[in-house]
């Protein structure tokens, strides 16, 4: 579940303190007390009848309706009406700053009985703690500009700022957010999640793959073998976060989301060696497990009279080798490990 998918889910259980807040812009404080009162009693019998207990958060919510309309309506004067806004505010950013700076999550806990189903995982909390630590910042810079407003500027001035200026704030803000994760997601390389039999069942992040070993991806893999019989072996770029620096096949590389192997073979190949392939012979397909990956792994071969330069934005470098050169790197320990599982395949060919 992303960020925003996690705000929606959450925003029931503000549920009636912001019907109170609208209830209260339209028809006045009294009936929005009335309104945002029987919203908590609907909530707090639906969950009664529904998982047979009392539901405490429900009273909190409807308590704080009770005491902001309370006094509200005691205090009823011009320039409390002026200060309403920032009071109910100021409730707003106690729940907000205790969710944020402590570790009391208010505003988890208030929204739990609307995610039961939602596996909520640690990265995400820290995600919604840092948004809403910026959203009681935002909320203390209004409180102070109402304030001010209440008692410097005119009355135009302070209705432009108690309403029309924290939306406008609020806009801002979320609209920030989701550019950033459009512009986030934009850039995100989604590989397909295979079974072991090579059929796509979802889709997940290179990331997501590269960190769960429960997740199967397919990759590519291509020997290219001259009349020498001689192989082409890449290094592998030092910033890869597999096996950086270490001699590999040919082209390696994975199958993009929506892509099919042959291809992923012929876009890698442009890529790493400036080859195009006039041919391919599956050598094997099988799994390989890493401490963190799983991957199924599509290996073929081909041949070429071409000299091969690699390219260096994608690779460290790309030279010819012996079958006994090739052993020479492995004792070294400067082959990666599945260059080295495929050597008993690799002999028959070459030797």
């Amino acid at each position: 579940m992303n960020k925003l998918d996690l705000i929606k889910r959450m925003l029931p259980g503000l549920l009636p303190i912001l019907i109170f807040i609208i209830a209260d812009e339209i028809w006045g404080t009294t009936i929005g007390i009335y309104v945002a009162v029987a919203v908590g009693i609907l909530q707090l019998i639906a969950i009664g009848i529904k998982e047979k207990r009392l539901e405490k958060f429900v009273l909190i919510d409807t308590g704080l309706i009770v005491a902001m309309g309370g006094i509200s309506v005691l205090l009823h004067d011009d320039i409390f009406f002026k200060l309403k806004p920032a009071i109910i505010e100021i409730i707003l950013a106690i729940v907000l700053g205790i969710s944020a700076f402590s570790g009391k999550n208010l505003l988890m806990k208030m929204s739990e009985r609307y995610m039961k189903d939602i596996e909520i995982q640690e990265a995400q909390v820290q995600q919604m703690k840092e948004q809403v630590r910026v959203l009681f910042y935002i909320v203390v810079i209004h409180i102070i500009l109402v304030v001010y407003a209440a008692y410097q500027l005119s009355n135009e001035a302070w209705a432009f700022i108690s309403t029309g200026l924290f939306y406008i704030m609020l806009g801002i803000y979320f609209g920030f957010v989701f550019l950033r994760q459009y512009l986030k997601n934009k850039n995100v390389e989604w590989l397909p999640v295979v079974d072991e039999k090579g059929t796509v069942v979802g889709k997940a992040t290179r990331e997501e793959c590269h960190r769960n070993p429960k997740l199967i991806y397919p990759v590519i893999r291509m020997h290219l073998i001259n009349k020498s019989r001689q192989i082409l072996l890449q290094k592998r770029s030092l910033k890869s976060d597999i096996e950086p620096g270490k001699w590999d096949a040919a082209v390696a590389g994975h199958i993009r989301f929506g892509e099919d192997v042959e291809q992923a073979v012929m876009r890698e190949s442009q890529e790493e060696i400036n080859f195009k392939p006039a041919f391919l012979d599956l050598l094997e397909k099988r799994i390989f497990k890493a401490p963190n990956s799983t991957a199924l792994m599509f290996i073929f071969i081909t041949q070429t009279d071409q000299n091969i330069q690699a390219n260096r934005k994608e690779v460290e470098d790309a030279r010819f080798f012996t079958y006994e050169q090739m052993l020479e790197l492995q004792n070294q320990a400067a082959i990666s490990v599945g260059l080295a599982q495929e050597l008993d395949i690799l002999r028959g060919i070459l030797t």
